[in-house]
């Protein structure tokens, strides 16, 4: 006799406005921020009328903390909830790192976007998480011409990074490194020696 249930594949929610505490390394209790919450799970039919209920329960359980290891809690408790068969949820959510301009040491904020995703189908096996972050930074232009005096130019570039880790991944280290492998940082605002400071930079080196 064939078995009369059903999976619905990927029902769920997407990007949920909700504030959460992001993990950061100068912030031990976590920045305050917005993400946009999309979480999928696949299901059984007998739960159709009451999966949207119980993905909602669920965030609002470990609404106070985000982080790998909670994002594994959330995972465990999706599959326990909705007795599903796989279940994966992602934290799409801008971060704010306060830089130092080069010669002015003026503060300023620059905005990184950032995401935490998990996926699992089993109780037993260990979650894959997942941090990714884009970092803009100023690389030197293709098509320069080191040998010209002044030849070399810049351009934005836009790092997408991914990193898989069963532990907190602060977004303040991985900016730190993309900075130091770029020709230049970004910075969301320049005085007008550090603009100086900036174009002999970027067409010098």
């Amino acid at each position: 006799m064939a078995d009369s249930k059903t999976y619905l594949e990927d029902v769920g929610i997407r990007e949920l406005p909700f504030p959460i505490r992001a993990p950061s390394r100068d912030n031990p209790q976590g920045q305050l921020t917005v993400a946009e919450i999309s979480a999928y799970a696949r299901i059984m039919s007998e739960f159709e009328a009451r999966w949207i209920d119980k993905f909602i329960q669920v965030l609002h359980r470990h609404r106070d903390k985000l982080s790998p290891a909670n994002i594994k809690l959330i995972l465990k408790d999706l599959l326990t909830e909705l007795q599903a068969s796989a279940v994966s949820i992602r934290f799409s959510y801008p971060f704010f790192i306060e830089k130092i301009t080069p010669v002015s040491q003026e503060k300023c904020l620059v905005r990184y976007l950032c995401s935490l995703s998990g996926k699992t189908s089993t109780l037993e096996e260990e979650p894959s998480i997942y941090f990714s972050m884009e970092v803009p930074v100023i690389t030197t232009y293709p098509a320069s011409d080191p040998t010209e005096p002044g030849g070399l130019f810049g351009q934005l570039t836009i790092l997408l990074l991914e990193i898989k880790s069963s532990k907190p991944v602060f977004p303040e280290e991985i900016v730190e490194v993309a900075d130091r492998s770029a020709l230049a940082p970004v910075y969301s605002f320049l005085t007008q020696e550090d603009q100086i400071y900036m174009i002999k930079k970027i067409h010098s080196e």
